[in-house]
């Protein structure tokens, strides 16, 4: 193994291993056309070596022009709005009415050995030191036929730097704009590496660039995690140079792998379509797990099933997309096809539709793939299975007829690919398989079970093979699809865990912040007994439940809404939702007419449940029939898109919805029911999505299991630690003082950067200056040694976590600690430009953290909890009209949410008569009311009012000055109360 121990190595050392290994030519920078971000001496080898003909029939019209005329068409082609290199290099050009080859794809046969010559002919080349512009220099740049394809910038762990410091070259010091960088245009992917790790993007865009993992995982099966093994006798990222940048690895990813993903959103309220595009680059487990099944098919045909476990957030769509694509043309050593058609298994229209575009967006083909959606009866399916369309997508409920029809299709091959991640979400045609248990309670068989009771049926069919993509396999999944290992055991064919997926960013951790309810209890008595914790009061009430009685649903539900309400809902810029899991069908009736009445009694607005069921349920008592359809209003299958809008918050469940139910919203969970094994991490992980760009947290609490049982069910798909076994109050102050040690922030500074975030908009210059305090506190720590550095940079983060969490879980309230904890939130983000994933943007993050919903006093939104307008008692001293009362709450709901205050009709009305009799000491204005007309009036009123203002500051500071500060609330407020104060000057003596 070379020793690299400077970046210079390590360019060295790379461009050696692709030229005597992998048979680049290295070429010199000064052949680099920035212009055009192309090597014009490769490409013109490549085309006059391959096309000597073509180039001989277009030099005898172009002449001299010809190079300029084939690098500008091409860059044009490029360019252009719907243009990328991906599609030319994958399509060639035209001039002429001749067609131009850019680079040449692997045959599926080698019946044709000219086809398999010019694959041979494609021309590697690489570069390094390369001058994107005048300001930029690349560390090494590779070349197919002469196009730029590829961008590195090299870091050397052994030299202090690591891929993080080329993460941050890339965001901060290249410009997205130059050529070799435009999105689509200029190179395919640009990775950031170091000897140890590797990370990818394929858009620049300044400090927001989001950059993807590319790195194997370190470890076996479910306990692998983020990044790479460690050998002794070669670096940790040679698959780069042994198998990515190799020439046949490179023309498959870009002949098979890369392709422009187009999303189309329809705007609801201009109608108008919004194009968003992604240039898609397989992850390496994509890749990986394509490459490996391909491998095991070739040689094995149709004799093997598949598993495939795969978590949430693998990026699953694609990953099917790509495999039915490629097993549609995949040949044996003989040359001939291994599987007439494939099947794509999915429990979800959408998802066909994804797919379809996504293998639409590989290779544009008529016929080649056909969605069969509901409307589709066996009989088309039948016609289809006969027919020649290569991929076939169809729903779950139709896979037992396929069982049957390929069985009967003995002279064809089939691959049928099933993926079960979204399961019990079926409904009605799912009741076919529904089992009864002993209890009466019927629940229904997930697709895993029904797919396994098809083929234990009907055993293996010898013309078909079976890929079965599940992130949470149960143990009859892993005997029917398993591979045996070496020990005799059965597993799954291919593995991307939880842990990696966590670790990398993908999913969220769920059970880091699961709760039970006497742990919840606890930690409450304890901020209440303890004399430094000042507490929230409307969190407070929350708590105050001793014990929970058994069977006491109204004390379980006021426990639920209270703590939705003053703890979750206004997370996710107030979009958050949450899911409560009840025992049984009846259960879930009971608990929604109880969350009704609740809300109803309490005078709550904006918080609303649906509840999800199958079938019609009867409660004891009530001759009622109770049906999901009925209590909620609208079909069954309209209720992922009604809970998706702001009408719906919470959603009660029982037996549905708690597999395979995609909803990013979901913030927090509450456990009514008994969770066993695989159903508890399907069920705890519907929390796991993320949700950019918010920075969600999760939260789950639960009434009826415990600590151990969720640890025990979670072990076969990944390991965590559960926080709140650990949290105390006083933890959360030692922490500080550990934090405060360090000395890295000043107490003006966090003071200033919350006024600034807390303020209504944000302006630039307040954005610098928020940069600035934030740059001050990073220079302060870049003083202490590397490790002490790290130290500190953990230590916040689990000051983060464990405030963030003693939030949620209890009525603490500390407001210079909140403002302490918002600091720091944006401190890390700001040191952790460096790290991969979406950057640092401060734009996106002050919006979306939704700050002005809660200032540190308040951690609720008022706005969100408007109470219903009641005659106060204050009121009539002034007389206010009905109108002028629900106008003046709207105004006070909307400074609310503006503010992050929560000021009721109230305190305004307190303040309006402070002023009023501040006002009334006025002779100018009483002059004035006398003389005038009120309208008239109103001008020397708005200009006195500010004099008032400032003498009333001392009787109610927070009001008054909120006020002055904001012309335009100052308006709207005082002039509700203009013509009762005209009317009472006017009158006076």
């Amino acid at each position: 193994m070379t020793n690299v121990l400077s970046e210079k190595d390590f360019q060295k050392f790379l461009l050696e291993r692709l030229s005597q290994d992998n048979g680049y030519v290295i070429r010199k920078a000064a052949n680099f056309d920035r212009r055009f971000a192309v090597d014009r001496e490769m490409l013109f080898k490549f085309l006059n070596d391959t096309q000597p003909d073509t180039m001989d029939y277009l030099r005898k019209i172009y002449k001299d022009d010809l190079e300029d005329t084939i690098v500008s068409f091409i860059n044009a082609e490029t360019t252009k709005a719907r243009g990328s290199l991906i599609e030319v290099l994958k399509h060639g050009i035209e001039i002429s009415n001749q067609k131009l080859e850019l680079m040449y794809t692997k045959p599926a046969t080698t019946f044709n050995p000219e086809l398999t010559r010019k694959y041979g002919q494609n021309v590697f080349s690489v570069m390094e030191e390369v001058w994107a512009s005048d300001k930029e220099r690349i560390d090494v740049v590779i070349f197919l036929n002469g196009l730029a394809i590829i961008s590195f910038e090299l870091k050397c762990n052994t030299a202090g730097q690591s891929y993080q410091d080329a993460i941050y070259q890339y965001r901060t010091e290249r410009n997205p704009k130059t050529r070799l960088f435009l999105f689509k245009a200029g190179c395919l992917v640009n990775f950031a590496m170091d000897l140890e790790e590797v990370y990818m993007t394929t858009k620049l865009a300044g400090d927001a660039t989001f950059f993807l993992p590319f790195n194997m995982g370190n470890g076996e099966g479910v306990t692998a995690g983020a990044g790479n093994p460690t050998f002794e006798d070669k670096y940790s990222v040679y698959y780069m140079w042994e198998d990515i940048l190799t020439k046949d690895t490179i023309l498959d990813l870009i002949s098979k792998f890369i392709f422009v993903e187009v999303k189309e959103k329809v705007d609801d309220q201009t109608g108008k379509v919004k194009r968003t595009e992604n240039l898609i680059f397989p992850r390496y487990h994509q890749l990986d797990v394509i490459r490996k099944i391909l491998v095991d098919v070739r040689v094995n045909r149709t004799a093997q099933n598949y598993l495939i476990q795969h978590s949430a957030g693998s990026g699953k769509t694609n990953s099917i997309a790509w495999l039915a694509h490629r097993l549609s043309s995949l040949h044996d050593a003989d040359n001939k096809i291994i599987f007439d058609n494939i099947i794509i298994v999915t429990d979800r229209v959408v998802v066909d539709r994804q797919l379809q575009k996504a293998i639409m967006g590989m290779e544009h083909k008529a016929g080649l793939i056909r969605v069969m959606d509901d409307k589709c009866n066996s009989a088309d399916l039948a016609i289809a299975l006969n027919g020649n369309t290569k991929i076939i997508a169809t729903t779950i409920q139709k896979f037992p007829y396929i069982v049957d029809s390929v069985k009967d299709l003995k002279n064809k091959r089939f691959a049928v690919i099933i993926d079960e991640a979204h399961s019990s979400t079926a409904g009605k045609d799912m009741a076919a398989v529904t089992m009864s248990l002993g209890s009466g309670e019927q629940i229904d068989a997930d697709v895993e079970d029904m797919i396994s009771d098809e083929i234990k049926r009907n055993g293996k069919q010898a013309n078909v093979s079976m890929f079965a993509f599940t992130a949470t396999p149960k143990p009859t999944t892993i005997q029917l699809f398993g591979r045996l290992n070496t020990k005799g055991q059965r597993e799954a064919f291919h593995v991307y865990s939880m842990k990696q997926a966590i670790e990398e960013g993908f999913i969220l951790d769920v059970l880091q912040n699961y709760t039970e309810y006497s742990t919840f209890y606890q930690i409450n008595k304890e901020i209440e007994d303890d004399p430094r914790c000042k507490t929230n009061a409307a969190k407070r009430q929350i708590a105050r439940f001793v014990e929970l009685h058994e069977t006491n649903i109204a004390q379980r539900i006021e426990v639920i809404v209270e703590h939705f309400r003053t703890t979750v809902m206004h997370e996710l810029g107030g979009q958050a939702k949450a899911m409560v899991i009840t025992a049984s069908r009846q259960a879930a009736v009971k608990y929604r007419q109880a969350f009704e009445d609740y809300i109803t009694k309490k005078g709550y607005e904006g918080i609303h449940a649906l509840v999800a069921f199958s079938g019609k349920v009867k409660l004891p008592d009530d001759e009622t029939e109770y049906t999901e359809a009925s209590l909620n209003g609208f079909p069954e299958d309209q209720l992922p898109k009604e809970f998706d809008t702001d009408a719906y918050q919470v959603l009660l469940v029982a037996n549905k919805y708690q597999t395979g139910f995609d909803q990013p919203k979901l913030c927090a969970m509450y456990v009514l029911k008994k969770l066993r094994g695989v159903n508890a991490v399907q069920t705890l992980s519907r929390l796991n999505r993320i949700c950019p760009p918010y920075d969600k947290k999760t939260f789950v609490l639960d009434f009826v299991n415990s600590y151990e049982d969720m640890k025990a069910a979670s072990a076969p798909y990944y390991t965590t630690t559960l926080l709140s076994n650990s949290v105390t109050p006083s933890a959360i102050y030692d922490l500080e003082a550990k934090i405060d040690a360090y000395a890295l922030f000043d107490p003006a500074d966090i003071d200033s950067a919350n006024e600034i975030l807390y303020s209504e908009k944000i302006t630039s210059k307040q954005k610098q200056r928020l940069t600035f305090f934030l740059q001050k506190s990073k220079k302060l720590l870049d003083h202490y040694e590397y490790e002490e550095q790290r130290q500190a940079v953990a230590d916040m983060r689990s000051f983060v976590r464990y405030y963030e969490f003693l939030l949620q879980v209890s009525c603490f309230e500390d407001h210079d600690l909140h403002k302490k904890y918002n600091f720091i939130a944006y401190l890390l983000a700001y040191i952790n430009i460096k790290h991969p994933g979406a950057g640092f943007n401060l734009d996106g993050k002050i919006q979306a953290s939704n700050f002005v919903q809660k200032k540190g006093e308040e951690h609720i939104s008022p706005n969100l909890v408007a109470k219903p307008v009641v005659k106060l008692p204050t009121a009539e001293h002034f007389g206010l009209t009905e109108d002028k009362e629900q106008r003046l709450s709207e105004i006070i709901d909307e400074i609310n949410s503006r503010t992050g205050k929560s000021y009721d009709n109230d305190v305004v009305v307190k303040a309006m008569l402070q002023i009023r009799d501040i006002l009334m000491k006025s002779d100018k204005l009483k002059t004035s009311a006398k003389n005038n007309t009120q309208k008239d009036f109103e001008f020397s009123y708005f200009d006195d009012i500010d004099d008032a203002l400032i003498e009333g500051l001392s009787q109610n500071q927070d009001f008054f000055s909120l006020l002055l500060s904001n012309d335009e609330m100052k308006r709207q407020v005082l002039g509700i109360f203009s013509d009762e104060i005209y009317r009472s000057l006017r009158n006076a003596n």
